[in-house]
């Protein structure tokens, strides 16, 4: 009796091991790929994962399965993380501060452009999911921002998405801190002009 009791328990407990093992092994690629490169040799991914390079190939059989993996988390993250701002920041700062995140998570795709600018079939889909993911998440982030007069209001979510990864291609000469730095110069443009600026002005010319 005992003993069938136990048996339900066994294969949560190995769903949950390869679970770890697989996060554990995206966040090692993220770092691997970043320092060495997307053909990094796949010990290397391993020994900083700390599991069998067997495991690596269990779950990802192929170094394209490992790239789309490694992209699709870092969408899916990026995308929860939404929600997560506007529950304990403002409207507008939750918006610069996801933007930010996403400037982020650009960032960490360099040392994967060789795979993904391949041609490689595996890699087709991954638009449509970073569309699917990120676009509703911004969207919300900046209606709301807009609505609570924030931001601007006529800016779209395509131009937010696609105007940032422009700023995070890559410079010859400058690291991701530049790209950083353009990204931060184009949300300080996009807050709303602060109402009676002109009107402040006046007054302070009329009382000299």
């Amino acid at each position: 009796m005992t003993e069938k009791a136990a048996r339900p328990g066994v294969p949560r407990r190995t769903r949950a091991d390869a679970q770890r093992n697989v996060e554990a092994l995206l966040k090692a690629a993220r770092t691997v790929f970043d320092t060495s490169g997307v053909n990094a040799p796949a010990k290397e991914i391993t020994d900083l994962a700390g599991v069998g390079v067997g495991t690596l190939y269990r779950h990802f059989p192929l170094r394209s399965d490992l790239v789309k993996a490694v992209v699709e988390s870092g969408i899916d993250a990026c995308a929860a993380a939404g929600p997560q701002l506007s529950a304990v920041h403002e409207p507008g700062e939750a918006l610069a501060e996801w933007l930010r995140q996403y400037t982020e998570f650009l960032g960490t795709k360099r040392g994967l452009a060789p795979a993904l600018h391949s041609g490689d079939p595996a890699y087709e889909a991954l638009p449509g999911h970073f569309l699917e993911k990120l676009g509703p998440v911004l969207t919300q982030l900046l209606d709301a921002a807009a609505a609570a007069g924030e931001v601007r209001d006529d800016v779209s979510t395509h131009d937010l998405l696609y105007a940032i990864a422009n700023l995070c291609m890559p410079v010859p000469g400058q690291g991701p801190e530049y790209n950083q730095r353009m990204v931060a110069l184009l949300i300080d443009g996009l807050r709303a002009p602060r109402q009676g600026g002109s009107s402040d002005s006046s007054s302070t010319d009329d009382g000299r």
